[in-house]
């Protein structure tokens, strides 16, 4: 027992401690707020203060830290971006036109004081801006990093958040930049309904023909909803390497990667061999694996007539069916319109309603037979399929060299890029786009990260309800969560009572319970001991003389009843006893002795008994 009390003891230490750890856990988390990625506080330039409630930033414009093709915060003098002034082809007149509105603006939840960025405003527009590059892309020995920040500030139903980095050309007129305008890659989210997509396309040109084809890379393997969702500013990344491959990334966290030689859609290089367009399968060709067997005859008691069901002949008709009712009667109730006009509409009839008769009778109507399947039937006989002897397997044409062919080992050498453009439909306004980066190096692209988005993503971090918050919040929508929340509360708590809620102590408890000679005692505890020792030696004392006065008693009654039995011989002896008396008195006697002596032997047991329990007590 003692054993058990000192487990229960260590088991509702242990829930105190967990409890403990899980609400400094919970605070930690409200105040660093989820910034790990990248070490982002060690290099961002804001000067944070965890101690006050609020969040109090200093923002600076970030700023390149090496080599870079092109940058844009929009913080300063909104300048070099160029609206479009030309219309969508294949489009209806009345939203051909690029008219679409753009501000530059600080965002609506979450804003740093300085920061801002570009916000496409208008819906269901077309919105088409551009502006050059610092310096052209030539893709040849060094990576290609493109990064940026959006954030769907109102949601996203359907419309897009991406980029274009246009092709180099003598003719490139950003006025006149539209869906048609040459692109070397386009990156970004696009989302329409339910289809999450983050765009990874670039135009590669058919050495042979000269041609472009848009060459798609695979669907990223992760879920994409959350990011249009959530309305916080997320950072996508593309990176594209000399040896061919590429990775993107969502908040510095790898989406999608692979080869640009093996993962597009589709291939960069077209198969060896095609099928001959002029080959044709002969007439004779036989691609029937099995055959019905020739030689097999249709048994002569097979007979093809037979129905499938038959009436069954063992049925009954019901006691009781009502053949002469009819199922349906005209309703007695009913009663004809007054605007009915029988020469235009007929002559009045009641509506038809159940017959109530049939309603406590098996049925009602003509009794017909019901049908059961007809254990003769075998239905067409057909041969039995055998292996085809003359089968050639499934034609297909030939194969002969694609005239077509070309093999391009080194893909990323895509065509110059000298400017950036978002060329965008979009049914959902605001959405935001900040801190465009063109660079080689990623160390370069992780920097302007950390002291752009990275701020953001502290401020919004801080910002965010507490735990109790989104409980509250989430339980205002549905209700039937407070429940959850109450029995998960009362779990622990009926848990810590039942085992640690101290044990009442029993009689038995008390009578053997040991001291424990090896735990300290006070003096007022060995006090309180003795007095209760002491007690327990009085009661045991009082129970002893009590048994040894009802032991005395008993023995002075045996005594009187021998005396007595004595006096009663005597008598006996002096006074003669008659003939028919002699007999008896003797019988009188014997029976006198053996009863003293019974008492006798009574007496010597219980004083042996007694013998006993005194030395035991």
């Amino acid at each position: 027992i003692t054993r058990m009390h000192f487990q229960w003891d260590w088991l509702c230490l242990g829930v105190l401690i967990i409890s403990s750890v899980a609400a400094e856990i919970e605070n930690e988390e409200t105040l660093d707020a989820d910034v790990e990625v990248e070490d982002f506080d060690k290099q961002s330039q804001a000067d944070v203060d965890r101690d006050k409630s609020s969040l109090e930033v200093v923002y600076q414009t970030p700023k390149p830290t090496g080599e870079v093709y092109f940058t844009e915060t929009f913080d300063g003098v909104f300048s070099g971006w160029v609206l479009s002034k030309t219309k969508k082809e294949d489009a209806d007149g009345n939203i051909a036109k690029y008219d679409g509105k753009w501000e530059v603006e600080e965002l609506k939840e979450n804003s740093v004081p300085g920061d801002r960025g570009l916000v496409l405003k208008s819906v269901a527009k077309h919105h088409a801006i551009s502006t050059m590059l610092t310096k052209a892309f030539i893709f040849d020995k060094k990576p290609l990093i493109v990064q940026y920040e959006v954030n769907f500030q109102e949601g996203i139903d359907c419309g897009g958040a991406y980029i274009k980095l246009l092709s180099s050309s003598d003719d490139l007129n950003l006025e006149y930049f539209f869906d048609k305008t040459p692109y070397t890659i386009m990156f970004g989210p696009d989302k329409c309904g339910e289809d999450y997509k983050l765009h990874f396309i670039f135009r590669h040109k058919n050495p042979k023909t000269g041609e472009y084809d848009e060459k798609h890379a695979k669907r990223p393997d992760v879920d994409l909803k959350k990011f249009y969702l959530d309305k916080k500013t997320h950072l996508y990344t593309l990176v594209l390497k000399p040896d061919d491959t590429f990775e993107v990334l969502i908040d510095q966290t790898v989406v999608s990667k692979g080869s640009l030689l093996e993962d597009m859609v589709p291939p960069i290089n077209p198969p060896k061999e095609i099928e001959d367009p002029s080959d044709n399968k002969p007439y004779d060709w036989d691609e029937r694996p099995k055959i019905p067997d020739p030689n097999a005859v249709k048994p002569d008691d097979w007979d093809e007539d037979e129905p499938f069901k038959i009436e069954d002949p063992d049925a009954v008709k019901p006691e009781g069916w009502l053949d002469d009712e009819p199922q349906y009667v005209p309703d007695p109730n009913a009663v004809k319109p007054k605007d009915w006009d029988e020469e235009m509409d007929g002559e009045w009839e009641a509506p038809q309603i159940p017959n109530p008769k049939c309603e406590t009778a098996p049925g009602c109507g003509r009794w017909v037979r019901p049908m059961k399947n007809n254990p003769n039937y075998k239905g067409k006989w057909k041969a039995p399929m055998i292996d085809n002897p003359n089968y050639q397997g499934i034609w297909s044409p030939r194969k002969i060299p694609n005239p077509d062919y070309f093999e391009d080992l080194h893909p990323f050498r895509m065509t110059a890029v000298s400017a950036i453009g978002l060329e965008l439909w979009s049914m959902t306004s605001d959405i935001y786009f900040d801190n465009f980066i063109i660079c080689s190096e990623k160390e370069v692209a992780d920097r302007w990260a950390a002291d752009s988005w990275g701020l953001k993503k502290l401020v919004a971090s801080a910002n965010e309800p507490s735990m109790f918050s989104q409980l509250v919040t989430a339980a205002e929508d549905h209700p039937w969560l407070w429940v959850l929340y109450i029995l998960t509360l009362a779990l622990p708590v009926g848990l810590g009572v039942l085992f640690c809620w101290p044990a009442k102590k029993t009689d038995e408890d008390t009578d053997f319970k040991k001291p424990d000679l090896s735990k300290p005692t006070t003096k007022g505890e060995l006090k309180q001991e003795r007095e209760e020792l002491e007690d327990d030696e009085i009661e045991l004392e009082e129970e002893k003389e009590n048994e040894d006065f009802a032991e005395d008693e008993r023995r002075d009654m045996e005594e009187t009843k021998r005396e007595f039995i004595q006096d009663t011989k005597k008598m006996g002896r002096e006074a003669p006893p008659s003939e028919d008396e002699g007999e008896g008195g003797e019988d009188i006697d014997d029976e006198e002795e053996n009863e003293v002596a019974d008492g006798s032997q009574e007496e010597g047991d219980k004083s042996n008994k007694s013998g006993s329990e005194d030395e035991v007590s």
